[in-house]
């Protein structure tokens, strides 16, 4: 088994995969404080869950935009599975042809989705990663990533409205009954969901006008189904999009 892990601000995403077959999923809270042994502690328990002893695992594959947890998980993996995994950074086969300024600014998840996205859809391609922040991540007709745009996620702007006025609550982020709220609950839930959904369309229309063409929008990442279900364009969902392409990376530097 190959294990993949994408680890995120909020959440660490597990992938175990069987050859292409992805047979487990799990999640676990983004613990900075975390030492290696507390997190192989927490992926001993996730294994067994699933039903997978830890000898099982013969290869992993990481990527962190935490450079603490990216260090301790890569430890843990090592002492639990007795693997070294392969850690996206310089010096690791992609396969991805890279065109921003600074190719080592680009983050190792946006990287894992571009991947993902090779071959898997048709070029060129918007996707869309809603997690702690917004990413977009933009590929041309040969595949080249070729730049992007980052905006705070609804979690983290929930969040500042709260602690940044005197009189705006905190909201569960769901979409209200109508666009037009009547209540400042409902007001501040359309403005998280309907505005995120509304900057999707917005940049992805955007976008496609830089390209000259249309594009293949792709939406992934934990708040990616209830944004996308208030878009009025057509984005295709993808949840293992990123652990795709961590087992793509993993096999290319496995030969």
């Amino acid at each position: 088994m190959i294990l993949t892990v994408d680890i995120g601000n909020t959440n660490v995403t597990l992938g175990g995969f069987e050859g292409d077959d992805l047979v487990f999923t799990a999640r676990l809270a983004t613990e900075p404080r975390h030492t290696a042994d507390q997190y192989a502690v927490a992926l001993d328990s996730v294994l067994r869950l699933k039903g997978v002893a830890p000898d099982r695992v013969t290869g992993a594959a990481v990527s962190s935009v935490v450079p603490t947890v990216g260090s301790a998980v890569t430890l843990a993996l090592r002492t639990l599975c007795g693997v070294d995994a392969v850690v996206i950074g310089p010096g690791v086969k992609t396969g991805l042809n890279i065109r921003i300024e600074n190719p080592a600014q680009l983050g190792a998840d946006l990287v894992a989705g571009c991947v993902g996205a090779l071959g898997k859809y048709p070029m060129p391609c918007i996707i869309f990663d809603l997690g702690t922040a917004t990413t977009a991540m933009v590929m041309d007709a040969s595949g080249a990533m070729i730049g992007g745009v980052i905006a705070a996620g609804p979690a983290m702007t929930r969040d500042a409205l709260a602690t940044g006025t005197a009189q705006l609550p905190s909201v569960d982020l769901r979409a209200p009954a109508r666009v037009i709220g009547a209540n400042t609950v409902d007001c501040v839930q359309s403005g998280l969901i309907h505005g995120a959904a509304a900057m999707l369309d917005g940049m992805a229309a955007r976008i496609e006008e830089e390209l000259g063409q249309p594009a293949t929008l792709v939406a992934t990442g934990g708040l990616a189904e209830r944004i996308v279900a208030h878009c009025k364009r057509e984005f295709l969902l993808d949840d293992r999009l990123l652990l795709d392409g961590l087992l793509q990376i993993y096999k290319r530097n496995s030969r």
